[in-house]
């Protein structure tokens, strides 16, 4: 131990706060809380470590410390920190957005959506659900069964959706708020569980249709029932009491830490998720540290219950819901489940043969390689476009070899050559680091271009002129039009050798490639539709609002008739757009 670190732990104070450790780069490597800092601190240089935590301790040059008033404070300030830096040793779970609600509107026409957040109070609320796809689902499944309005602007004639039953038109019928209350009424029930009348109500008209010898529309209604009936397989681990709470258990193995909880809500069962990631320390320090960070994107439940009695202790001094531990009973039963959700999360890892290579261990070997700091935040770039037009750029971040989506970043070229491709990497460079540099934010430690040499001087060039200072590097090819190495602004290249560090810079570009890519279909789509809505007489905004909901992209809306159209629009107009889309 240093003479800095005996000085600087000789002074720690037995407070509750933050501290954030630092390399000799001064890079912060890791940030942590503590109820007592001289407890907690001293416990990495006084104790023997192993594994991460000795490679941790064994690259800190100093620490400091920040006092706070109490626990909950520390886990705020934490959590502030660790998004700020990023430090390599704190583990993170993968950046996403916010768990997902399905949003039923309290006035007016009865309309269904999702939502990320619980805020606005003219909704009300069911969820969260642990992944979009299965609220996503309920929703379509709810459009089908209930005749709910769909449009987003009000269309000036009825559209499919009322000639399909699954639409009361509000845009040509005045609704009362009695038919509107029901239908409410019947949705809440629905997304609680309660389903059965509607099943009876479905059979009942599949045998009517069938009778009438209606195969086709009797088919449809045996599908609502099979969908209905999935939902309920899927939920049916139901907890009576109809309490909000969630549900954790916890493994580990060889080195990782698989953690699985349940979600239900009203008693109901919305889903199960599990994450499994590196152990580093304590293993139930670290189950605290993922649940406080799953809490970031959902709102707390009235229960949270966990197989760990000092997990539930930690807890209660940071959550403000009421947490505990079981040991018989119902709620075991779920815990059970759970846990038996966190092995087997565990055994599908180390099955699948995915397990991550170390990410930061191959960061730091790319550092080594290209002679520059450690590069644990890197942004690649990369443009788009078809003969010049619809041109885009793009950029993707990526801290500590993950993804980091949130600081992704799409531009739109402003300028006229649109076909250079060097003028536009030009512009979203000065573009980007300008506004970093504005608002005295953190650069990236590297910078990756796709295009080899010329795309590098013109990134350079850019840096240059407002006078910041990034390594630029980029991704050449060999005469198989294949990547094979980095190349910096003076031409000298650095052939990569290790092929996980390949595939990871591999991967890093497919990512730039298909953010921008993608940016650019949507923008080209866009533009391609909008010309041809301006050819066409008659298309004004709310029958351009209402195609757009029907055919999303120039693709989905050639492949559609003339009679298809003419569901929507006026013959005569659907007869001219089908011209102009196929002339």
């Amino acid at each position: 131990m240093t003479e800095k670190l005996k000085v600087l732990i000789s002074n720690l104070k037995h407070s509750p706060g933050v501290y954030l450790m630092h390399d000799k780069d001064d890079t912060v490597i890791y940030v942590g809380k503590a109820k007592d800092l001289q407890k907690r601190v001293s416990q990495y240089f006084l104790r023997p470590q192993a594994g991460k935590v000795f490679k941790m301790v064994q690259n800190v040059d100093y620490f400091e410390t920040i006092i706070v008033q109490n626990e909950k404070e520390a886990l705020i300030l934490e959590r502030n920190l660790i998004h700020q830096y990023y430090p390599k040793y704190n583990i993170l779970l993968k950046d996403g957005s916010h768990y997902p609600y399905i949003a039923l509107k309290k006035k007016g026409d009865v309309t269904l959506s999702i939502k990320r957040n619980n805020k606005d109070k003219n909704y009300e609320y069911f969820g969260p659900f642990p992944n979009s796809r299965a609220a996503y689902k309920m929703v379509d499944l709810i459009n089908k069964i209930y005749p709910i309005r769909k449009c987003k602007n009000i269309p000036s004639s009825v559209c499919l959706y009322y000639h399909l039953g699954q639409c009361l038109a509000p845009c040509v019928n005045k609704i009362d708020d009695e038919t509107y209350d029901k239908l409410r009424d019947e949705i809440k029930n629905f997304l609680k569980g309660n389903n059965s009348d509607k099943i009876r109500e479905l059979k009942s008209k599949m045998l009517q249709a069938s009778e009438e010898m209606n195969y086709e529309l009797a088919k449809e209604y045996k599908e609502l029932i099979d969908s209905i009936e999935h939902v309920n397989t899927s939920m049916s681990v139901e907890s009576k009491d109809k309490t909000d709470r969630d549900i954790f258990a916890f493994s580990s193995r060889n080195g990782y830490l698989s953690l699985a909880f349940l979600i239900y809500r009203n008693g109901m069962l919305l889903g199960k998720e599990s994450h499994v990631v590196e152990q580093f320390g304590e293993e139930e320090d670290q189950v605290v540290e993922l649940i406080t960070q799953l809490y970031e994107r959902c709102p707390l439940p009235q229960e949270i219950i966990v197989n760990s009695d000092y997990v539930v202790n930690e807890l209660s001094s940071y959550i403000d819901a009421n947490v505990f531990s079981v040991t018989k009973g119902k709620i075991y039963d779920l815990v059970t489940i759970a846990k038996s959700n966190a092995d087997n999360a565990l055994d599908e890892y180390f099955l699948s043969s995915k397990l991550d290579t170390d990410k930061i261990a191959l960061i730091e070997e790319l550092g080594d390689l290209l002679h520059i700091k450690t590069p644990y935040h890197i942004e690649l770039f990369d443009n788009s476009h078809l003969q010049g037009s619809s041109p885009v750029g793009a950029m993707v971040a990526y801290i500590n070899g993950e993804p980091a989506k949130n600081l992704y970043r799409k531009f739109k070229i402003e300028h006229e050559e649109s076909r250079d491709d060097f003028k536009s990497m030009n512009e979203v460079i000065t573009r980007h680091y300008s506004r970093l540099k504005n608002e005295n934010k953190k650069y990236p430690d590297l910078i990756l271009v796709d295009g080899g040499l010329p795309q590098v001087k013109s990134a350079t060039e850019a840096l240059h002129d407002i006078d910041v200072n990034i390594p630029v590097f980029g991704l050449y090819k060999d005469d198989h039009h294949s990547t094979s190495g980095l190349i910096d602004v003076e031409g000298n290249t650095y052939p990569i050798e290790n092929k996980k560090l390949f595939f990871l810079l591999t991967r890093m570009q497919d990512e730039v490639h298909r953010f921008a890519i993608s940016f650019h279909k949507e923008k080209r789509n866009k533009a391609m539709t909008v010309s041809i809505f301006d050819e066409v007489k008659g298309m004004g905004a709310k029958r351009r609002e209402l195609i757009s909901r029907f055919y999303p992209d120039i693709s989905s809306l050639k492949e559609a008739t003339v009679e298809e159209l003419s569901q929507i629009l006026p013959k005569d107009v659907a007869l001219d757009l089908y011209n102009k889309l196929h002339n």
